[in-house]
């Protein structure tokens, strides 16, 4: 592989990018002057890198808007909710289970490790956070701590195996040119491995800032949360508490339906729904505007037209301002693989990929003991998880296990700690241009301060899984 300029500056204005994270600083100016400098100089024209800014940002944003879409309609239904006062009455069954803000990390843990297995952690996220995390978070579980418990047991844990829908092993194992079986298997024990470790040292990590149950502080988050700040409207208050109890039964009860419907389809038909991942999470955003229909009907007949309209409109206003900055983040990694650089550089074919082809031109200088092998593996699955997908670079790190395997480590076991690295960090809990906007965002938590708190947990994980792959597996 033939380096040129600008992949040179690519992997320098990468690692810049990196290395701003870590002292926790901005990262939109060195992404969108990254953006301007790698395709000026691929293309040798100036006014091409101005246009590959403007690209760059508007290719991100269409990938991007599908998750700014559900984050929109779950948002404007809570606020809804809100109105006719649903959301304390749903989330009461849910208190006297997470009696403790202890309690709520662990199952916030759990119930989103299940319901992520089966369909993925993206149409997941509404329904937890949803129904959830408010009553964690008046538990005493601070909105952040429950955001990083999500995002480990649903982006981390749950999709880094893929145990059920096997798409990610799939990949894997082809790249690998061994059986799916093969991959699948050990991604699952590295997985709950990881996982296990992770969860556990957030915990450590962050449970002296779990508070009492009647702290002051715990309704300010929820607020916060659920995006409350808005005139109050009046209507009459039995007919209010009427439907408040109406809908605080019929919003689980449909929510639940969509959960037991998915994983019906995915169990008992013998062949795949199509409601995996993103489809998946479009059948949760429609319910949810209908709900929202309903709900906005209920609460005001006559101002109905008006009242839906300011909802949907406050969704769009925080998904933006929250999740905006992510944009152009997530434009100069889409710049490094050829599935999106093709579009913001205006080619049609043979489109550069960047990014893959720095990694794939380190492979030379990768050694050839287990342990070594190991830890590059999961090195070049982290890199390439940096675009934000997860998924795209499996190939990538299958093909390289499989020149690497021999007789200490095999190429199955190889690639599921690529798949690890690449998953962990791009589907993401590491990086704030993946699905990770969609928690924050209905947290109503900064995408990067959660990308802080997730940090040394999984990369602690990570690194525990792959020694034990190398010596057990």
């Amino acid at each position: 592989m033939e380096l040129t300029l600008p992949h040179w500056l690519y992997g320098l204005i990468t690692l810049v990018i990196i290395a701003t994270m870590i002292f926790r600083k901005g990262v939109v100016m060195p992404t969108l002057f990254g953006t301007f400098i790698v395709a000026w100089a691929y293309q040798g024209n100036i006014i091409d890198g101005f246009t590959a800014i403007f690209q760059a940002n508007l290719v991100a944003a269409q990938e991007l808007f599908n998750i700014f879409l559900i984050i929109t309609f779950m948002l404007a239904l809570l606020n809804s909710l809100k109105d006719l006062g649903a959301d304390r009455k749903m989330i009461q069954p849910i208190q006297r289970m997470m009696t403790n803000g202890h309690i709520s990390f662990f199952v916030l843990v759990g119930v989103t490790y299940v319901i992520s297995l089966f369909f993925w952690p993206t149409p997941a996220v509404p329904l937890i956070c949803a129904l959830l995390v408010p009553a964690a978070v008046r538990a005493g579980l601070p909105v952040m701590t429950a955001a990083v418990a999500i995002a480990i047991a649903g982006q981390g844990m749950a999709l880094s195996s893929d145990y059920i829908v096997q798409v990610a092993p799939s990949l894997s194992a082809i790249a690998a040119g061994v059986d799916t079986a093969a991959v699948a298997d050990k991604a699952l024990i590295l997985s709950i491995v990881s996982g296990g470790v992770a969860i556990l040292l957030a915990y450590l990590l962050y449970r002296k800032n779990i508070r009492s149950r009647d702290d002051e502080r715990n309704e300010i988050e929820v607020q916060n949360m659920q995006y409350a700040s808005r005139t109050d409207k009046k209507q009459g208050t039995k007919n209010l508490d009427k439907w408040s109890r109406i809908f605080a039964i019929l919003v689980p009860l449909t929510l639940l339906s969509v959960v037991i419907y998915m994983v019906y389809e995915k169990l008992m038909s013998g062949r795949m729904s199509g409601l995996e991942g993103g489809d998946g999470a479009a059948l949760v955003g429609g319910v949810a505007v209908i709900l929202l229909l309903l709900s906005t009907i209920a609460f005001g007949k006559q101002h109905a037209l008006e009242y839906i309209s300011t909802h949907i409109t406050d969704g769009f206003t925080f998904a933006f301002k929250a999740m905006g900055p992510v944009i152009p983040i997530a434009g100069f990694f889409f710049l490094g693989s050829p599935d999106f650089a093709g579009s913001i550089l205006g080619m049609e074919e043979n489109a550069p990929a960047f990014l893959f082809d720095l990694v794939e031109a380190s492979q030379d200088y990768i050694p050839h003991s287990a342990l070594l092998a190991a830890l590059s593996i999961l090195i070049v699955g982290i890199i390439t998880g940096l675009d934000g997908s997860g998924f795209s670079g499996l190939p990538l790190t299958g093909a390289l296990s499989a020149s690497l395997a021999n007789a200490s480590i095999d190429a199955g076991t190889l690639a599921a700690i690529g798949q690890m690295g690449s998953i962990w960090t791009g589907g993401g809990t590491i990086v704030a241009w993946s699905s990770l906007i969609a928690i924050a965002g209905f947290c109503g938590i900064p995408v990067m301060d959660l990308v802080r708190k997730n940090f040394i947990p999984v990369i602690a994980g990570l690194l525990f899984c792959t020694i034990i792959a190398v010596m057990f597996l």
